[in-house]
């Protein structure tokens, strides 16, 4: 048999092939078009309704999902990919345990062949400069984030934001950490959840001079939209740590509803007014908070307490007289 006479067979077979499927596609009743409906498990006739396969297997997960978001949760084949890792987490990781499958360690050359591996995998994840620099940043990102205790939609948010400060060619002149500060920074105030000034540098590796600066000028060129910093955002992280009810949480965000209503809180630190607040709502309702406990939790000197939380006072009496 020759080679045109095989390849003309297998052509004819595949024909054939190609017609017996089209067939299993066509109604035996009527020749109509069959239809699938994955909520019975039937395959029925878009024609005459005659039910030809019933009790298929649904292959589909078994769970629903109403957005993407969700979808990615209860996805069970892999990690959702995240803008906090410089791969978006879609590279894999030699763990660090020099133990197999079955939990056994492992020889002295299996260990050095792995750490090898580990290596090599590193620089194939970072493999130049530019991702290098993510790299860093995005761990800068993390650890701060951690250290005063920011959630993770304001850690991703701050990675957007220093990703779109990379790609804008924004860090010449300017150190990776002190973009990274500033882009967490602002991401804690867009998510309404800030930190002061103080705390973030506290935390990271820049002067607080340079992180305002580069907080200015990040703004600036991204045309970042955030809002002035709201004393009342700063109060339930106050009350909270210094174990105050929920009735002095309350009133010192009336005296902060006063203040703003008598136009004293213009040109004022917020974290200044809403660390007056709690410390005057604390004598209101005759709770034992000294301006020293309030001061440290706030990171305010006692003498900004100490002047604001008289003017705060002072502003609830202007206006219930």
């Amino acid at each position: 048999m020759t080679d045109t006479t095989v390849r003309r067979n297998q052509r004819e077979d595949e024909s054939e092939g190609e017609k017996s499927g089209d067939e299993e596609l066509v109604c035996p009743e009527c020749g109509g078009r069959l239809e699938a409906d994955p909520e019975r498990g039937e395959t029925v006739c878009s024609e005459c309704g005659l039910v030809v396969e019933e009790d298929s297997i649904d292959r589909g997960p078994e769970w629903r999902a109403f957005d993407s978001a969700e979808k990615d949760e209860k996805s069970r084949v892999g990690a959702p990919t995240t803008k906090m890792m410089h791969d978006e987490g879609l590279s894999t990781n030699i763990g660090w345990q020099d133990k197999d499958a079955y939990g056994n360690s492992l020889s002295s050359s299996q260990r050095k062949k792995m750490q090898r591996l580990r290596t090599w995998n590193e620089r194939f994840r970072t493999r130049d400069s530019k991702e290098r620099n993510l790299k860093q940043a995005l761990g800068e990102i993390d650890r701060m984030a951690s250290a005063i205790g920011l959630p993770e939609n304001v850690r991703e948010t701050a990675s957007v934001i220093y990703r779109r400060a990379l790609s804008d060619d924004l860090l010449p002149g300017r150190s990776i950490e002190g973009v990274a500060t500033a882009s967490l920074y602002a991401a804690a105030r867009q998510a309404g959840t800030p930190r002061s000034l103080d705390e973030v540098a506290r935390v990271s590796r820049v002067e607080k001079s340079e992180i305002a600066r580069t907080y200015r000028y990040v703004v600036r060129e991204l045309g970042l939209e955030i809002q002035p910093a709201d004393p009342k955002s700063y109060v339930p992280r106050f009350a909270s740590e210094l174990e105050m009810s929920d009735e002095a949480e309350r009133r010192a965000r009336q005296l902060l509803d006063s203040a703003q209503e008598a136009g004293i809180h213009s040109g004022k630190s917020p974290v200044g007014l809403a660390a007056a607040a709690v410390y005057a709502a604390s004598l209101l309702t005759n709770e034992k908070v000294t301006q020293e406990a309030v001061s440290e939790v706030a990171d305010i000197s006692e003498v900004t307490i100490r002047n604001r939380y008289h003017e705060l006072l002072e502003a609830e009496e202007s206006l219930q007289t």
